[in-house]
């Protein structure tokens, strides 16, 4: 097969499923890892999708369900994400490497953050001021700007974030499901979620939902339950409590 049929074919398969892994190209074109490798090293150069750990993701994609404002967030289950978020902030500690996607729960987190001995990445604009009023370090991903939700998104904030190795990483979702995992309306969000989580360590992976999240889901899954710690306002039904750890701030 000829380079560029295979290039071809590489970016068809990403489209048509928006991420894909090495080993699944592998498979799929009955060719080595170091070729397919080779393969998305050039189409990420020719700016054609956006390589990242083990594979490649779409580079432009839009989500098709409708997201509600920061400021329409903001009004539901507001003490319940303020109890999530005081526990959360309680965390983080001396020497951690912190990220904090976007988010209302996410942004409650900054009112209870104290620890200055930290480093704190983001990619929601309001959070980095925030934190830099509160004399934090802080470290605001550049990229594409998302109006409704505030957050910065695309493909230079993914290259960004890929730089960093988190020890402890706080990530806001839109659905807890336990056939999809966590999910959230935008290919956008979704993408930048899905790469801060997988370099985050395991264990320190925070997905901050409150109740009303648990059996729904959204269009596009950023995560499974592996590695990850679901702190949440009230302890939901015995299969997601075996499914995952779960912690229920107070």
């Amino acid at each position: 097969m000829l380079s560029e049929e295979r290039k071809l074919l590489i970016l068809k398969k990403v489209n048509e499923n928006k991420s894909v892994t090495v080993q699944e190209l592998k498979a799929y074109l009955n060719t080595s890892e170091s070729t397919i490798r080779r393969a998305i090293t050039d189409l990420n150069r020719e700016g054609k999708l956006v390589k990242v750990y083990g594979g490649a993701i779409a580079l432009e994609a839009k989500g098709n369900a409708k997201e509600l404002s920061v400021q329409e967030k903001e009004k539901i289950n507001r003490q319940e994400k303020q109890r999530i978020a005081k526990y959360a902030a309680s965390l983080i500690e001396k020497g951690d490497y912190v990220f904090i996607d976007s988010g209302t729960t996410t942004e409650y987190m900054i009112e209870y953050i104290t620890q200055k001995d930290a480093t704190y990445v983001t990619n929601a604009v309001s959070h980095a001021k925030n934190l830099a009023r509160k004399g934090m370090k802080v470290l605001l991903i550049g990229g594409e700007l998302k109006e409704n939700t505030e957050a910065i998104v695309g493909a230079d904030a993914i290259l960004n974030i890929q730089k960093y190795h988190f020890t402890k990483g706080f990530f806001g979702t839109n659905g807890v499901s336990a056939k999809l995992g966590f999910s959230t309306p935008d290919i956008r969000e979704a993408m930048i979620k899905k790469v801060a989580i997988e370099n985050t360590l395991m264990g320190h992976r925070y997905i901050l939902s409150d109740h009303d999240k648990f059996g729904k889901s959204s269009p596009v899954t950023f995560s499974d339950f592996g590695g990850t710690v679901v702190i949440t306002d009230r302890k939901p039904d015995d299969i997601y409590m075996n499914m995952m750890e779960i912690r229920v701030s107070r």
